[in-house]
């Protein structure tokens, strides 16, 4: 079941290279649309539980599966990674990388550019 699943997933990455996740997750452009810390940019990568980031197989499915992906049009959607492009042992040192972020923003009420600007509009407001 899923305990089974989980620490499949687990035996999977416990050779991966987080290090040299690092490295590719830079040299394929991901921080672009991702950040560099994956929450930041177009599409977070921490704190949504998307099974995209959770379970190493379906990261790999999902890269694989967009494979046959080949846009006519410049396009804004995920590039596709084919096994030639990128190898499962690589695609398993990106998903340790990306499994290394943490969220790290602070709480809003430390956001002083946020703060001033949500008291300017009580002030406008009131």
């Amino acid at each position: 079941g899923a305990q089974a699943q989980s620490g499949a997933n687990a035996n999977a990455n416990a050779n991966a290279n987080a290090e040299r996740g690092r490295e590719l997750y830079h040299a394929h452009g991901c921080y672009g649309c991702h950040g560099y810390n994956g929450e930041t940019g177009a599409r977070d990568l921490v704190g949504t539980g998307s099974p995209l980031v959770e379970n190493v197989d379906v990261f790999i499915a999902y890269l694989r599966g967009r494979a046959d992906y080949l846009p006519l049009f410049p396009s804004t959607r995920m590039p596709s990674y084919s096994a030639a492009a990128l190898s499962d042992a690589a695609a398993r040192d990106l998903f340790a990388y990306i499994r290394s972020f943490e969220r790290n923003e602070p709480p809003v009420e430390e956001a002083r550019a946020l703060r001033e600007i949500m008291e300017a509009a009580e002030n406008e407001g009131g």
